[in-house]
């Protein structure tokens, strides 16, 4: 049984129906809601390439130049107005107010001077005693033009849309109403000319817009690239670290395994204390094993041969001079064998600075200094000037090759600088920390 009547049923609308509402919801959010609100003109910006090149007082003067021709377009229809009246004083005072005001209205209450234009277009079309044209006097026409284009600077281009709809529909009505034998109807000039201006400034609107956009877009852009790079970076340094930390875990569980050995009966405790000991190892190793197989890329192969050290340091620099550039190795110290995991990133550094000078200054001189200093290791990586810069072209690679070195020294509590040199080269310094407990297992 039905107990909701047909009539009272909600009833599916028509696609125009909802058209014509969302089109007048947005004619009450434009030009209706908030409509004399203050919204003060913003001063122009002085960072262009004209402005920028004046003094400090013309600069803070120039910031104003959007005010200044707001008011000379009032001006100038204010006295267009006052013109076209040959008698009667009053009425020409007044209505070359009427043209001025709404002009200069836009700078602070931008839809509030829409609408006082129109009404002062229909006082002076209605009260006038001489007329050139009709419904807009030449200065009421400048006055009008001139509120649509600041407004439609201000706002945007749906404002701009039913500002030039309702100014038509104003002048047709008063053509429709009042007639048109009397008078030099410029209803067409107006709707053709506005249109025009709102719709330059339409693509202003537009092409800014679009720019913004795009701005973003290569911010955020750039962001995420710079994310997924030092992501990536910990992945690889994940992966190389992989073989120094399996390595120690492997010799902890051999040696735990032999230990009982090598003592003649040994206490039950104690071999019961080396088993738990292996197994602890073997575990941590399995479960090493395992994350890196999550990190770890489909396409990724193990190396075949051990991880590079200071020791394998050589051979990357004979691999530099066959590209061109002299190396110089200096090594201050006492050398002494350090933690893996030093030796291997303190390698990596050197390796990427170097390849960055090959990329970012070919043919440059490079020297590489090492100092085994008490508590840790100095690295300093400098490089000279380019021979020939004006052949040094974009470099192809991503960019982020001191983000890795930043990223490996911190993993270590180490500290970095990379800044340009005083003869036009670079320079990265590194202090890598090394506890004398580490220096000494090292060593072993």
């Amino acid at each position: 049984m039905q107990t909701t009547p047909p009539e009272a049923a909600g009833r599916p609308r028509s696609p125009e129906f909802r058209l014509a509402v969302d089109a007048l919801r947005g004619l009450r959010q434009d030009l209706f809601h908030g409509a004399f609100a203050y919204r003060p003109m913003p001063r122009m910006a002085v960072d262009g390439p004209l402005t920028r090149r004046l003094s400090g007082r013309a600069r803070e003067y120039a910031s104003w130049t959007p005010h200044a021709l707001v008011a000379g377009a009032g001006t100038v229809a204010m006295l267009a107005n006052a013109a076209s009246f040959s008698e009667g004083r009053v009425t020409q005072l007044v209505c070359a107010l009427l043209a001025l005001a709404p002009v200069l209205l836009t700078l602070a209450r931008p839809v509030g001077a829409f609408w006082l234009s129109l009404g002062a277009t229909a006082v002076i079309a209605a009260f006038g005693d001489s007329w050139d044209t009709w419904p807009w006097l030449p200065g009421s026409f400048i006055s009008h033009l001139a509120v649509l284009t600041v407004v439609a600077i201000r706002t945007r281009p749906r404002t701009a849309a039913w500002m030039w709809l309702l100014t038509t529909a104003f002048g047709l009505w008063c053509v429709a109403v009042f007639g048109s034998g009397y008078y030099d109807v410029d209803v067409a000039p107006m709707a053709i000319l506005s249109a025009l201006v709102l719709l330059a400034v339409t693509v202003r609107h537009t092409r800014r817009e679009a720019r913004q956009e795009v701005t973003a877009q290569l911010t955020v852009t750039e962001h995420e690239r710079s994310r997924r790079t030092l992501l990536e970076e910990r992945t690889t340094i994940a992966r190389e670290l992989h073989d120094v930390v399996a390595h120690h875990m492997s010799v902890v569980a051999i040696q735990a395994e032999a230990a009982p050995y090598r003592v003649e009966n040994p206490p039950p405790e104690l071999e019961k204390a080396f088993a738990t000991i292996r197994e602890n190892a073997v575990a941590a190793l399995t479960e090493l094993r395992r994350v890196l197989g999550v990190v770890r890329a489909e396409d990724y192969a193990a190396p075949d041969a051990p991880q590079p050290t200071l020791a394998d340091l050589d051979g990357l620099l004979a691999n530099v001079r066959e590209a061109g550039p002299e190396v110089a190795k200096v090594v201050t110290g006492a050398v002494r064998e350090l933690p893996q995991g030093v030796e291997l990133s303190a390698y990596r550094i050197v390796q990427e600075a170097l390849s960055n000078t090959l990329r970012h200054a070919p043919g440059a001189d490079a020297r590489v200094e090492i100092g085994y200093v008490l508590g840790g290791l100095g690295l300093r990586i400098v490089n000279g000037p380019p021979p020939n810069p004006q052949l040094v072209k974009a470099s192809p690679g991503a960019g982020h090759g001191i983000t890795g070195m930043q990223e490996r020294v911190s993993m270590l509590n180490g500290e970095m600088t990379a800044v340009p040199a005083a003869d036009g080269g670079y320079e990265v310094t590194v202090f890598l920390p090394v506890p004398a407990a580490a220096e000494t297992e090292g060593a072993a």
